[in-house]
C-alpha cells in the first residue's frame, strides 16, 4: 500500500500534542494526528480515581479554549478527559484513533527528504514529525536484588487503583516524587506503610509560582541540550507541602528511610542490616519517555539522551519532541507545542496559510 502524504505527523493527543495541533491548524499547515488511546484524555484517562483536581499539579489551559469550571473534588481522569474531548470537538481537530505508531524512519538520505510513519493502520509520509507520546506507557521498574523472590504483591503506580486494595497489609512505597508522597498520604489512612527513597527528599514551604516553574524547566532544558537523559521537573522543584501531606506527616507516613539493600520473600533487608516484613511493594519510581518507535532514526547520543535545541532534535531537525524533558510536565507542554510548530514552519516545503485559519 502506498504511504499517505501529509505535511506534519503528530504522534500523541495529550496536552502537548493537542497544543501542537492547535498551532498547526491555526497556521494552515496540513497534519495528521495519531493517538493510541481509545478516546480523548491522553495519560489522564488512566489515573486513579482518588487523584482529584485539588491534588494534581496546576493544569494549564489548552491554547484557544479555557478550562471549564473545575470541581476540586472531581477525579482528574474524569475532568481532563472531558476537557480534552470538548477541546478536540470545538476546534474540529482531526485525530486518528486508536492508532499505534510502530516506527518512524527516513525515506532516503536527503536531509530535506520525507519521513515514513508506519502505524497499525498503514503508512504515512511526512515532511516533519512532532512526537508527543509522553511517558505513561513506559513505567520504570528498578532492578533490585531479590525482587523476583518476593511473595507479596508488587505494582507500579501505573497499576494503582485504590488504597482499599491494601487494607490490613503493610505497604512499602518506593520513590521520592509527588506520586509517592500522594499515595503514602492516601494509603496510610487505611493501613500501615513505610517509605523508602534513594535520596533525602527536598521539601518546599514556599508556594510554587510561575517564576519557580520557569526556573525548574530551564534546569531540565539544560540537561537535554547537552544530550543527557532528562530529569523530571519535580526532581528540580522539590516536594510542596499540602494540608493532606501535613496530615500524613503527623501520622508518621512521611518518615523516610534510606533505600533497602535487597528484597526477600517476605519483606526487605534494611540499610542498617535489619529486616522489615511487607505484604506489598508499590514502586513510585517514575516513567521513561516512550520513544521506541523513533529507534530507526538513531537519535540518541553518547550521553544516553537525545541532544535537543528547544523542541528540535539536533541530529534530525525534522523531528520535534514535545512532552520530553522540560515539556514533560504541564508547566512546559503548551509552550512546547507552539515552539515546535514555529520551528517547523522554517523547514523547506512547509507552507502556512497567508492568514490565520479559523477553527471550530
Amino acid at each position: 500500500m502506498n504511504a499517505v502524504p501529509t505535511d506534519v505527523a503528530v504522534i500523541g493527543a495529550g496536552q502537548a500534542g493537542l497544543s501542537a495541533a492547535y498551532h498547526l491548524q491555526r497556521k494552515g499547515v496540513g497534519y495528521t494526528m495519531f493517538d493510541a488511546e481509545d478516546g480523548p484524555g491522553g495519560a489522564w484517562r488512566h489515573r486513579w480515581k482518588s487523584l482529584r483536581m485539588d491534588t494534581v499539579n496546576g493544569i494549564s489551559d489548552l491554547p484557544g479554549v479555557a478550562k471549564p469550571a473545575v470541581d476540586p473534588r472531581e477525579p482528574s481522569s474524569d475532568f481532563l478527559t472531558r476537557y480534552f474531548g470538548g477541546y478536540e470537538r470545538e476546534l474540529g481537530l482531526s485525530i486518528l484513533r486508536p492508532v499505534k505508531v510502530t516506527s518512524v524512519s527516513r525515506e532516503d538520505a536527503e536531509p530535506a527528504g520525507r519521513l515514513r510513519i508506519t502505524t497499525s493502520r498503514g503508512e504515512w509520509s511526512a515532511k516533519a514529525v512532532i512526537n508527543a507520546t509522553g511517558t505513561w506507557t513506559r513505567p520504570f521498574w528498578p532492578i533490585y536484588p531479590g525482587r523476583e523472590s518476593f511473595r507479596g504483591r508488587q505494582l507500579h503506580v501505573a497499576d494503582y487503583v485504590s488504597a482499599q486494595d491494601f487494607a490490613g497489609r503493610h505497604v512499602i512505597v518506593v520513590g521520592g516524587g509527588i506520586s509517592a508522597v500522594g499515595l503514602l498520604a492516601e494509603i496510610s489512612q487505611v493501613t500501615s506503610t513505610s517509605w523508602f527513597t534513594r535520596r533525602e527528599p527536598v521539601w518546599r514551604d514556599a508556594a510554587f509560582d510561575a517564576r519557580a516553574g520557569h526556573d525548574a524547566v530551564a534546569l531540565v532544558e539544560e540537561r537535554v541540550r547537552k544530550g543527557l537523559p532528562p530529569q523530571s521537573v519535580v526532581s528540580v522543584t522539590g516536594l510542596i507541602w499540602t494540608p493532606a501531606l501535613r496530615a500524613a506527616a503527623d501520622r508518621g507516613a512521611l518518615d523516610r528511610q534510606p533505600m533497602f539493600t535487597a528484597i526477600e520473600p517476605d519483606g526487605v533487608r534494611l540499610a542498617g542490616g535489619g529486616f522489615l516484613g511487607a505484604d506489598v511493594i508499590l514502586w513510585a519510581t517514575g516513567f521513561r519517555a516512550e520513544l521506541e518507535h523513533l529507534a530507526p532514526l538513531h537519535l540518541r547520543g553518547p550521553g544516553g539522551g537525545i541532544a535537543m535545541d528547544g523542541t528540535r532534535v539536533v541530529a534530525e531537525p525534522r523531528v520535534h519532541l514535545v512532552g520530553y524533558g522540560p515539556s514533560s510536565s504541564t508547566i512546559g507542554a503548551n509552550r512546547a507545542g507552539r515552539a515546535a510548530v514555529a520551528d517547523i514552519l522554517k523547514l523547506p516545503g512547509i507552507m502556512p496559510a497567508a492568514e490565520p485559519v479559523p477553527w471550530g
